[in-house]
């Protein structure tokens, strides 16, 4: 019975051993490890745990498989769905582990039912992402010039956030001869940079070093921090003050004033601050009798007068002065000083004028004496013996004469009044002591003119524009003349050269004022007669005897808008602008009735004719050309039209205040054989008329062409005889490009004008005198328009 229930018992405790044995092996941890580079982004895998561990991938989700972490914000997470090991976030290493050599960040993960628990470790490697640092940008050393090679000065390290490898590696120093770089490796610690002078170090030579410590980490490429070092170099007390002059010596005239300054000694000293500061004195072993007669500025070295100087007592002094620094332990320099006394020179020459011209004509040769100097020197010996000079500057000079101090004043070059008219001449006596004394005296010598300068012209020649129809007896223009010379000399007249020659027959139109130069015109000058003239003034002094210049006067003349237009077709046998054209009235729209033809005798705007139709309809079946003045149908006649028609032709000129003139046309509307009946007629009448016509263009024609050989011929002869300069100031462009107007423009006066003509080809020139006519500004052309319907 006990066997029995021994059995059960024993039978139950092996089962609950099994369990128990079963829940161990469940809760049994495993460990892996992975390794990921720190910074890397988001979602960067780490490693697949379920693989690596032997996991069931199907089980993971519905076993809760996750990461037990107690930071809010954890460093990875493992997807359920596959066991793989994300990162969650940014890692930084430094952040994480500070500078441990190793970053190792272990992690638990868990599964439940059953319960297991595996570590997982992610070691962080690091990466070169910092750089080296100093704590200072600047720092500064105060070092000794007097410190021994091989000293040595402990720098401030660089810090770098990196580990291991990625830390600071080495140090470099910039280029210096005094110092050199040495590092200590302190093991955990970093490495140490060490200043060592390795060169003796001189204020006086260079007083502060500035070097660059760079810090290089072990990345590839190396990363680097850099801190300036300034050395200041500190003064001690190693160089004597020196002299900046070999010997020092110095002459003292006899009887100079207490307080006289001799000479003024100086030294300098390389060494700064008291070492460097200097004092002066005279030295120990000195006669005292020299203290009672110079004395030293211990501040500044200037050595003056304290007693009494006595030429024929001692006519030289030998000084020893000392210069000291303030050092702790002075340094002292000696130098002597060597004084040489001089004799007094104490009278000046005297100047006296014994005779004097205080006026000289220019016209004076070189040589012509203007006055007597002598000169007298009481001392004797070289302090008596005087030299006498007048400055270089002038047309003078004084030249020695026989007897003994004694000199003539002469002109030594021509004269000139019109440059100068007067002269201040100061005469120098110098004696030849030490030192020398001197005396002046001045004396004015006035040049008297002569007439020696001809009038001359303002310009050359003149060049005048005037208007035709200008008012007779009025001015037109002037010339002006100056004289260099004074008084009657420079007194000018003018009169007009009348020699009787062709080219000065116009002079006799003219009248000029002979006091200023004014000249008047006696007619009124008409452009369509007379385009340009030139004629000569002459200017007169009033000297003895008198002396004259002339000049040409050019006179272009401007056009102005005095012509009418005069018809020259239609024209009625009574003389009046009238004529009857005869048409067909089956003509087509176009047809070409009759020309309307008209001539101005102006030039340019002024002789450029515009046509237009006078009491137009708006149904007419003509339109006018308001440029060749054809008359040309519009359209078709239709039965309604009128058999006649009457036309008012306005032709008038393009000029600043237009002229005008009207023609009339009567067109007579015919039928077809009427019409070929009356055209044979017409014909002949035409052709008759138009011989007249052809007459009046030819006269016209000739008329311009003789006026324009002419001109030519007259602007040769000009630039012949003048330069060419006159031209270019008032035509400045005269190449033309071949279309078919051109203006140039230019001032008179007040006024505005404008050369309006036709344009040349190229390489051509327009010169004065050409058909190219005048306008006054501003341009009045109209707006173009070809054709004009009534």
């Amino acid at each position: 019975m006990e066997q029995r229930r021994y059995k059960p018992r024993r039978e139950r405790g092996c089962l609950l051993g099994c369990v128990v044995a079963v829940l161990l092996w469940s809760v049994a941890s495993a460990q892996i490890r992975y390794s990921i580079s720190e910074e890397v982004n988001e979602g960067t895998v780490v490693g697949n745990i379920a693989k690596d561990l032997g996991l069931d991938k199907s089980t993971l989700k519905e076993r809760k498989y996750r990461i037990v972490s107690s930071n809010a914000e954890p460093l990875f997470h493992v997807n359920q769905n596959d066991g793989i090991l994300y990162v969650s976030r940014k890692i930084d290493r430094e952040e994480v582990c500070a500078q441990s050599s190793t970053c190792l960040i272990n992690l638990k993960t868990v599964l439940e039912n059953p319960l297991e628990v595996h570590y997982v470790g992610v070691d962080v490697l690091d990466v070169n992402d910092h750089s080296p640092s100093f704590t200072d940008k600047e720092t500064t050393l105060d070092i000794s010039e007097s410190v021994m090679s091989g000293a040595r000065f402990q720098l401030k390290a660089s810090r770098d956030r990196d580990s291991g490898h990625f830390s600071v590696q080495q140090y470099k120093l910039s280029h210096d001869d005094h110092f050199r770089l040495e590092v200590k490796d302190k093991g955990e610690d970093g490495k140490i940079p060490i200043l060592v002078v390795q060169k003796p170090l001189d204020r006086e030579t260079k007083g502060s070093h500035s070097l660059v410590l760079t810090a290089l980490d072990g990345g590839k490429p190396p990363k680097s921090g850099t801190m300036n070092i300034v050395v200041n170099v500190l003064d001690v007390n190693d160089n004597t003050p020196v002299f900046d002059k070999d010997v020092y010596s110095a002459t003292l005239s006899e009887n100079a004033p207490v307080g006289t300054t001799v000479i003024q000694v100086n030294a300098t000293d390389f060494d700064e601050g008291p070492n460097g500061e200097i004092a002066y004195s005279f030295s120990k072993g000195m006669n005292p009798n020299m203290l009672n007669i110079f004395d030293i500025n211990p501040l500044t070295g200037e050595l003056t007068v304290k007693g009494l100087i006595d030429y024929e007592e001692k006519d030289r002094y030998e000084i020893e002065i000392q210069a000291s620094d303030k050092g702790l332990a002075p340094l002292t320099t000696e130098k002597s000083v060597i004084i040489k006394i001089v004799d007094v020179n104490d009278n000046t020459p005297e100047i006296e004028v014994t005779s004097f011209s205080s006026s000289i004509p220019e016209d004076s040769r070189p040589g012509t004496t203007v006055a007597l100097i002598s000169i007298n020197d009481l001392d004797s010996g070289l302090n008596g013996k005087v030299i006498c000079s007048i400055s270089e500057d002038v047309p003078f000079t004084l030249t020695p004469s026989l007897q003994d101090k004694m000199y003539s004043l002469v002109t030594k070059s021509p004269l000139d009044r019109e440059k100068q008219s007067q002269y201040e001449l100061t005469i120098t006596a110098k004696d030849a002591g030490q030192p020398p004394l001197s005396s002046e005296k001045t004396i004015s010598v006035v040049v008297a003119d002569v007439n020696d300068n001809s009038p001359e012209f303002s310009l050359s020649p003149y060049t005048f524009y005037v208007t035709e129809a200008n008012e007779p007896g009025a001015s037109v223009f002037s010339v002006r003349a100056s004289d260099r010379d004074e008084n009657d000399n420079a007194l000018i007249s003018y009169h007009i050269l009348r020699d009787g020659r062709d080219e000065n027959k116009l002079a006799s139109f003219l009248n000029i004022n002979p006091e200023n130069g004014d000249i008047s015109a006696l007619k009124s000058f008409d452009f369509e007669t007379l385009k340009t003239f030139q004629f000569q003034v002459v200017a007169t002094d009033s000297g003895t005897p008198s002396l004259s210049s002339n000049v040409t006067v050019n006179v272009f003349i401007l056009d102005q808008n005095d012509n009418a237009p005069v018809i020259l077709y239609p024209v009625s046998s009574n003389g009046s602008a009238e004529g009857m054209e005869e048409i067909p009235r089956n003509v087509n729209a176009g047809h070409l009735v009759t020309k309307v033809r008209a001539y101005d005798a102006d030039i340019g705007y002024n002789g450029w004719l515009l046509f237009s139709l006078q009491e137009v309809t708006d149904h007419s079946p003509f339109a006018l050309d308001r440029y060749t003045g054809q008359i040309r149908t519009l359209r078709s006649f239709t039965e309604t039209d009128e058999a006649e028609h009457k036309l008012i032709i306005l032709v008038k000129d393009n000029g600043n205040v237009s002229l005008s003139a009207t023609a009339t046309v009567l067109v007579k509307l015919v039928e077809p054989k009427e019409a070929f009946a009356a055209s044979d007629v017409k014909s002949a009448t035409r052709d008759e008329e138009g011989t007249d016509v052809t007459f009046y263009l030819m006269i016209t024609l000739g008329s311009v062409s003789v006026l324009f050989i002419i001109s030519i011929i007259v602007l040769i002869a000009m630039q012949c005889s003048k330069s060419t300069e006159y031209t270019s100031k008032y035509l400045q462009e005269t190449n033309y490009d071949g279309t078919l107007c051109h203006s140039i423009q230019y001032r008179s006066g007040d006024k505005r004008y404008m050369l309006v003509g036709p344009r040349m080809s190229i390489g051509s020139t327009i010169v004065p005198g050409s058909h190219a006519n005048t306008l006054v500004l501003p341009d009045r052309r109209r707006p173009s328009g070809e054709v004009r319907h009534i």
